[in-house]
């Protein structure tokens, strides 16, 4: 255990908070985990699915006593979320986030927080299932995936420190970015994907023949689709959130659909098999690493 730290409070106690949760409970990293929510009932599901020690509806009161505060809740409620814990935080909380996007949250942070937005450290897991929901959560989830965090020039060394230690206590492998270059990077890796898996679902959900279409669905299908199966809640405020730089790689790709179009309009068979190529190694590549 950290000596440093003694209670973890999580706020949004679902797959991404809750995971955490069970993996700092096996690591021995705190004392005690505080899980936050405003459903009592799925508060409760995770004291007794052992994911949390204790749970509190009153954010303020969550975080009272609180070494680290991680919230895990819609972009969309990060704000008031922050506003209501701010004035409850000790002097020495260190607070983060598991947001897809950085630079929104960053800018919430620094209202709600104000003088002490130095002890926010903005925070990305790079990880999760299309399945939400406290019984979602295990606890191998971060092993050996990617954690990004974005801290500003004002942020405290410290904190990065012991939200690092966090993360790696939980087996994940931790790395600082740039917030504006994140969710750039985010746009194309990660937020496209979802908005091309869930827009292809929704346009053959449209067919007439739609049943027959799904029946004879093969793995190529249902490997490319299955983010779709995520929050739609969730992905809303994460394209409205980082809206800027998801239009900059859909106009890209965009480009790109125009290009594989002309070659199929043309017959261009040796223009299919450039472009395909590329993409292949390219692949290739990125799975050997």
């Amino acid at each position: 255990m950290t000596e440093k730290v003694q209670t973890v409070c999580i706020i949004g106690t679902g797959l991404i908070g809750g995971s955490l949760a069970l993996a700092l409970k096996k690591s021995g990293f705190c004392r005690r985990i505080v899980g936050a929510g405003r459903t009592e009932a799925t508060l409760k599901k995770a004291v007794e699915l052992g994911v949390v020690d204790h749970y509190e509806t009153d954010f303020a009161l969550a975080v009272k006593d609180a070494d680290i505060v991680v919230v895990a809740v819609p972009l969309s409620a990060m704000k008031n979320v922050f506003e209501q814990i701010a004035p409850a935080l000790s002097a020495t909380a260190v607070v983060t986030d598991a947001g897809s996007a950085k630079q929104s949250v960053i800018s919430d942070a620094q209202v709600a927080f104000g003088k002490t937005s130095n002890r926010f450290v903005a925070g990305h897991p790079i990880s999760g299932t299309e399945k939400s929901g406290v019984t979602a959560a295990f606890t191998e989830l971060y092993e050996n995936r990617k954690v990004i965090l974005t801290p500003t020039n004002g942020t405290d060394g410290e904190a990065v420190q012991l939200v690092t230690e966090m993360w790696q206590a939980a087996g994940a492998e931790v790395e600082t970015m740039d917030a504006e270059h994140h969710d750039m990077v985010l746009a194309g890796t990660s937020h496209l994907p979802h908005i091309l898996a869930f827009g292809l679902v929704d346009c053959l959900n449209s067919l007439e023949d739609v049943d027959e279409i799904f029946r004879f669905a093969a793995g190529g299908f249902r490997d490319f689709t299955r983010i779709a199966s995520s929050d739609p809640v969730m992905w809303r405020d994460i394209c409205l959130s980082n809206r800027e730089d998801i239009l900059v790689m859909m106009k890209k790709y965009q480009a790109q659909l125009q290009m594989i179009s002309s070659a199929l309009e043309d017959s261009d068979a040796d223009a299919l098999v450039e472009i395909f190529s590329r993409a292949k190694k390219a692949r290739d590549q990125f799975n050997n690493q």
